[in-house]
């Protein structure tokens, strides 16, 4: 497994990942009837952003994107959002991404990543955050539509670098 930078040709790898992650209507708050463009235009970052593809070899596994996560007086403090395919789960390409994105806002010189939206029915992403060092510092009660279960909290994560 290798990370990288997303090049504009891995698009037609990565739209099928995040078509089916928000279909499943289960973690992400994204509209399941978006387009292709719609949806790239939500995931893929500029500078000083940055959206990156877990790859191997030719295959795209997985997909991040970070940034500042408000502008301004609180453009000190990342965020990051991730997608794995349903195909690669269970491989380890969440932790990898998660531990890059830490990297990387470590070395962008940010002080704190925060995830402002993390589903709390989707336990495996909550043990891997925490496994990370993140903290849920509250939840918005029945903030998330979940497809199955109905409404259910999102967790605001936290961990300083």
């Amino acid at each position: 497994m290798q990370i990288r930078d997303y090049d504009d040709s891995d698009w037609e790898s990565v739209w099928p990942i995040f078509r089916e992650v928000v279909a499943a209507g289960e973690t992400f708050v994204y509209d399941p009837d978006w387009d292709s463009e719609q949806a790239k235009g939500v995931w893929v970052e500029a500078p000083p952003a940055q959206t990156v593809v877990c790859v191997d070899g030719d295959r795209v596994l997985g997909t991040a994107k970070m940034g500042p996560n408000r502008p301004g007086p609180g453009s000190h403090v990342a965020t990051a959002s991730f997608m794995v395919a349903g195909q690669a789960r269970g491989m380890g390409v969440g932790r990898s991404l998660g531990e890059y994105a830490l990297g990387w806002a470590r070395e962008q010189g940010y002080a704190a990543v925060q995830f402002n939206a993390v589903v709390e029915s989707n336990h495996a992403a909550v043990l891997l955050w925490e496994s990370l060092g993140f903290q849920i510092i509250g939840t918005v009660p029945e903030a998330f539509e979940h497809r199955s279960q109905g409404r259910v909290g999102l967790h605001i994560m936290h961990r300083y670098l």
